[in-house]
């Protein structure tokens, strides 16, 4: 009820409903008034509601079965790793870089006909940020402009006046417009608190909101915590006595209704969801109907659209990674996103929605996982922004703890939805968090990048001289894939690992028990395991019972698998249930490992193995048939000068610049060392009818058979100065590689000192 009369948003009929003990009540109320409550409410600024609520609206009460309340985190919640509210300093640069350009050389008339987005608004921090921007700019403009006017006493009639003030909304009491009051300071959007305070009128301060912030999300709770996080900003620093004067001249309630700006709905599926595909649910099922929540954006905000959309969308999307999507969404997004894939996680739709809703020139800026920059799935993202913005910034922060406990790679974007054939932009690897201003920190530490930096497979993100050394050591060699002949394989991916990997205690006992047991236990590594020019076999063994084996033929192992058989069965494909204990669905036997590895005797060959994550080069040599887990990579080749090539700190460089990183690359990320990535590293050819291509050959392969002789020896070594001796031969050898392969490539002095520098 009060809400209703006192204008907080639509009438209220829950609350009305309830029937709730008043001396519950009395005490509550109560107890919030001082003295009896110790806190200042006052002081807290509203984005606090916020923060709190956000926590708060992440968890939902149920009952148990014996009629017990539990709270527990929503599902998607709980799958998404939590709730992580966006801090200020984050909210307030993308805002001062959306909403502060768009302001620019702006009269508070031409900026009222803004519109601000946040299409998934949580609890309204972005929305928050970007009305106490245009709260503060609209201070400051009359201040400069209105203030010198008002001390010269004219009314506010004066047509001078008029012309700089944003048109005054008309009264829906009976109809009539709002009449000035001439002389009075309420005819003015600003008022004079003190010499140096000068604060806008509550009126200013809705016409601002309702005029210009705009939000939608698919949580119901979450859009009320909006409104009245918006609301109480709107009363921000007002006193009771003005609120009232100010309902004695207009009639007007305190608060605006927000219902027309802030919605409730699924941002990523329109209502053509019920007809473009075959969902699970009819009237009926009103549980999956609200679930959907489908929203139609022309139909919502006809008035913006009709206008050719929404002038700036900012905000930072749910991190919801592809495994829970569900099919049904996908579905959808197969037919209605250019940027769909099968594997890409929920922020790469809301880039795309979000410049589809945008107006021709609007400005877009998000905080969102950087890996769509790299990652294979990002491809078709990464096309779709290209050739349809003109990127302005990318702020990347790597693995920095942005959100603190979750690791979520942040990166922020920043686009003109505009396309652009030459594109130029600003690009900064943020490396600490420990800095005062981030607009500072940008600053030091970016780079413009231009169109080079985005070709190919995926975003370089390199400066123009990187960009050249990359394009030369192109045009000197084929990729990998290539001179591989295709034969990069992954490792193997047992499906239950303490299952499958034993140890030498229980490899001899199987033996023991059977000698037949032997022939399918193989020598195991793990990526940890892999280094430059060696690898450590840390006591691990692989009980390989691929497919089509006749486990008969081995009862000592069948009997030690028996112990796991629950956890290693394959799930029916027609189970519905929840929770299946064992192995994924798959045509293989409980026993037999998880993957068919067809090629599994590249295993037993000379191969190269390296892991698939790394922070530096660990690709070595292995000629004693081990095999290798799923997170190594194998190349069945007897191929010395490679394996050198592959060390190098030029390959390296080139790594740094094409491969996804968890981390700045520059300052010890680890690359994905993914076979999407390593099948275009330029390998350089050799010409065998050039006596002078043959000698660099020949050399390369001597210089890397030393240094699989000298960590040989390093290992062995038990003496500290004999290992620091054989060390110092290593580091040596290591350089003397490092500049034949600067020379195989062709690169210059100059060249090589950025190379350099880099690594």
């Amino acid at each position: 009820h009060f809400r209703k009369e006192k204008g907080m948003e639509e009438p209220d009929i829950l609350t009305t409903s309830l029937k709730i003990d008043d001396k519950i009540l009395k005490h509550i109320i109560k107890n919030l008034y001082y003295p009896e409550c110790p806190y200042e409410f006052s002081v807290l600024p509203s984005t606090i509601l916020g923060q709190v609520y956000e926590q708060f609206l992440g968890k939902v009460i149920k009952l148990t079965a014996s009629h017990q309340a539990k709270i527990e985190e929503k599902p998607e919640v709980k799958k998404a790793g939590g709730v992580f509210y966006t801090p200020t300093y984050i909210v307030d640069y993308i805002v001062d870089n959306t909403v502060g350009k768009l302001v620019e050389n702006k009269t508070p008339k031409k900026v009222s006909e803004l519109k601000i987005l946040d299409p998934a608004c949580g609890s309204g921090s972005f929305l928050i940020g970007a009305y106490q921007y245009l709260l503060d700019w609209h201070v400051n403009w009359y201040m400069d402009n209105l203030v010198p006017l008002m001390k010269e006493g004219k009314p506010a009639t004066d047509k001078e006046v008029l012309k700089l003030l944003p048109a005054k909304p008309v009264s829906k009491k009976k109809g009539r417009s709002k009449k000035r009051a001439s002389g009075s300071d309420y005819d003015f959007p600003i008022y004079r608190m003190s010499d140096d305070d000068w604060r806008l009128t509550s009126d200013e301060k809705k016409r601002i909101l309702v005029n210009n912030i705009y939000g939608v999300d698919i949580d119901q709770q979450t859009v009320e915590v909006t409104k009245l996080s918006l609301l109480l900003k709107v009363l921000e620093g007002e006193i009771g006595e003005r609120i009232t004067k100010q309902l004695t001249i207009t009639h007007e309630r305190v608060l605006p209704s927000l219902h027309e700006n802030i919605k409730c709905g699924n941002s990523l599926i329109g209502t053509d969801i019920y007809s473009s595909v075959q969902t699970t649910f009819g009237d009926e099922d009103d549980n999956e109907f609200y679930r959907i929540n489908a929203f139609d954006w022309k139909k919502e905000f006809s008035g913006i659209f009709e206008k050719g959309g929404f002038d700036a969308v900012i905000g930072n999307p749910p991190y919801v990674r592809q495994e829970i999507l569900g099919q049904e969404f996908k579905e959808y997004a197969k037919i209605h996103y250019e940027a769909y894939a099968g594997t890409a996680d929920l922020y790469v739709y809301f880039i795309e929605k979000a410049h589809t809703i945008l107006k021709k020139s609007g400005l877009f800026g998000i905080i969102c996982s950087n890996k769509f920059m790299k990652a294979k799935y990002g491809s078709k993202i990464r096309s779709f922004i290209v050739n349809n913005t003109t990127i302005n910034q990318i702020v990347d922060f790597g693995e920095l703890p942005v959100f603190q406990t979750a690791s979520t790679f942040p990166a922020i974007i920043l686009t003109l939805n505009k396309s652009c054939d030459k594109q130029k932009f600003n690009y900064s690897p943020i490396r600490t968090l420990d800095f005062k201003n981030l607009s500072e920190e940008v600053e030091n530490s970016g780079s413009i990048l231009d169109n080079r930096s985005l070709e190919g497979i995926n975003w370089k993100l390199a400066k123009s001289e990187d960009i050249e050394i990359i394009e030369k050591m192109k045009r000197m060699g084929m990729p990998l894939g290539e001179y591989t002949n295709k034969k990069m394989y992954w490792g193997i991916k047992t499906g239950y690992n303490k299952a499958f990997i034993i140890d030498s205690e229980i490899r001899q006992r199987l033996i023991d028990e059977d000698a037949n047991s032997e022939n399918i236990i193989k020598p195991f590594l793990i990526g940890d395991d892999v280094r430059k020019y060696s690898f450590t076999h840390k006591n691990r063994y692989l009980i390989f019972t691929r497919r089509g084996i006749n486990i008969d033929k081995f009862p000592a192992i069948k009997n030690y698998l028996i112990g796991f058989k629950n956890e290693l069965m394959p799930k029916p494909k027609q189970w519905t249930g929840k929770n299946w204990a064992g192995r994924k669905s798959g045509s293989y036997e409980w026993y037999e490992m998880q993957d068919a590895v067809d090629y599994h005797l590249n295993f037993e060959k000379v191969k190269i193995i390296y892991p698939e994550i790394a922070k530096e080069s660990r690709f070595c040599f292995d000629n004693s048939a081990f095999y290798s887990n799923n997170k190594t990579f194998i190349i069945p080749l007897n191929d010395e000068f490679l394996l050198g090539l592959l060390n190098s700190k030029l390959i390296w460089f080139h790594l740094k610049r094409i491969c996804s990183c968890l981390g700045d690359p520059d300052n010890g990320g680890r690359l994905e060392l993914r076979d999407t990535y390593m099948r275009e590293l330029p390998i350089r050819t050799i010409d065998t009818t050039n006596p002078e291509d043959v000698t660099k050959h020949d050399k390369m392969v001597s210089l890397v058979e030393q240094m699989l002789e000298f960590h040989k020896k390093l290992d062995d070594a038990k003496l500290g100065n004999e290992k620091e001796m054989i060390q110092r031969r290593i580091d040596a050898t290591d350089s003397e590689i490092d500049r034949l392969v600067y020379e195989l490539y062709g690169l210059t002095d100059e060249e090589i000192k950025i190379v350099e520098g880099n690594i």
